[in-house]
């Protein structure tokens, strides 16, 4: 054998002998078994929340404003003083308003002066007109009838003045009495009991008239702490799952080893639209409802404007069947008869339906397989299962990048030792 044929036969030896290796490998990789978290499905206590954030406000607060305009002259109260209804707060300077007064007094007796003059000049032509009248009906030669007329019209006359004076009197009146109010408005009283939560003016400043603008003619808050909400904003999402009378957790950032108890007392059913801006510079709008939290039992200092969190809780089960949130997947699945499962549906180009239906991985044998579910509530970590699997079964429960590259009929192998013994807590 020539040495040619030698090298020839060695090199297609060689060949053989590393795709014999290849395969071996091959095959030894895909029987491999995947490592992932089993979990048995048991029972257990679920709660659904809904957890939305939002600030502490007192039930009722009255914003203080001012109906007339001047310089303030003295503040009684400081920022944190308990008050009570009708206890003096704030005072303007009242001259201006005085004079005004003044002026209207002067109007009236004015007015009244001149209707004086007016009855009197009306009992003199009513007196003329009688005498008239009676000349008239004892001897008619006596007087003319144009001299009745303009008795007549003559009294007329005055009765008209006698009522115009006493409107001028009446208007007059009005005058005064506003300016009396306008002189009454400088003097700022408390509306209702209760603690002066923020003071938003100095003596010396001006007071502007707070119908043309709440914040500019803002000038002290009184809030009534006796009755403490939490207000927070809800998603629309989550929204239709609340009730009034729903028992809540919440969560203030100021008190934070404590945790406070409440209801849900009002549901708004209008929604508070917030528009955030995107990457691509288009406005989406978040739609958030505000739900209103009274605290049962709230800290004696607590404060308005405190940042909070609420955990509403919308439904409980005790002892059922669930699984973990992160065992819960999608797979394309062929239903069999008499198979309960949510499906969701998507068409694609070809014109073909495919199925995805929510399932779980169950593990018989080191053998993970798709079975699909129905979960019901949600709870921190776990879906109650309604139908699908049953008390015992062993399921694929992590981890979530190994839940989602799962394939039917893989192995699978604990990457705990014992995971599946016991019971769940």
């Amino acid at each position: 054998m020539s040495r040619r044929m030698k090298l020839g036969l060695f090199a297609g030896l060689l060949v053989v002998v590393v795709g014999v290796v290849v395969a071996l490998g091959a095959a030894k990789g895909k029987n491999k078994a995947v490592e992932v978290r089993l979990e048995p499905v048991g029972s257990r206590d679920l709660v659904s929340v809904v957890t939305a954030s939002g600030k502490i406000e007192p039930d009722t607060k009255v914003d203080v404003l001012s109906d007339v305009q001047g310089r303030i002259t003295r503040i009684a109260v400081k920022e944190g003083d308990l008050v009570r209804k009708g206890d003096f707060l704030l005072q303007i300077d009242p001259a201006i308003y005085q004079s005004a007064v003044s002026r209207a007094e002067a109007l009236v007796a004015s007015a009244q002066s001149d209707l004086i003059r007016a009855r009197a000049n009306q009992d003199q032509a009513k007196r003329a007109l009688d005498r008239a009248l009676e000349l008239k009906k004892t001897n008619s030669s006596l007087i003319t009838d144009e001299s009745v007329e303009q008795a007549q019209t003559a009294y007329d006359v005055s009765l008209a003045n006698t009522k115009a004076s006493q409107a001028t009197v009446d208007q007059a009146r009005a005058g005064l009495q506003e300016a009396r109010d306008n002189l009454a408005k400088t003097r700022i009283i408390a509306p209702i009991t209760g603690r002066v939560t923020r003071l938003a003016v100095e003596e010396g400043e001006v007071a502007v008239i707070g119908t043309f603008s709440r914040d500019v003619g803002l000038l002290m808050t009184i809030a009534d702490l006796s009755v403490i909400l939490a207000k927070v904003q809800v998603d629309e999402t989550d929204v239709v799952r609340l009730s009034e009378g729903d028992s809540v957790e919440i969560a203030i950032d100021a008190f934070p080893d404590t945790t406070f108890v409440g209801r849900v007392t009002k549901i708004s059913n209008s929604a508070q639209l917030t528009s955030t801006s995107t990457a691509s510079g288009s406005n989406d709008r978040a739609v958030d409802f505000d739900v209103e939290v009274t605290l049962q039992h709230p800290p004696k200092d607590i404060r308005p404007d405190l940042s909070c969190t609420a955990r509403i809780v919308t439904e409980t089960r005790r002892g059922v069947l669930s699984i973990p949130i992160i065992a819960l997947t999608v797979r394309e699945h062929q239903k069999v008869p008499n198979e309960a499962a949510p499906e969701k549906t998507d068409t694609t180009a070809a014109g073909k339906q495919k199925k995805d239906v929510e399932g779980v991985f169950v593990v018989n044998d080191g053998v993970a397989m798709f079975r699909p579910v129905k979960v019901g509530i949600a709870g921190d970590e776990y879906f109650e299962v309604v139908e699908g699997v049953k008390a015992g079964e062993t399921i694929v429960a992590g981890t979530y990048q190994a839940i989602r590259d799962l394939k039917d009929s893989t192995r699978v192998r604990s990457s705990a030792p014992d995971t599946t013994k016991g019971k769940p807590s």
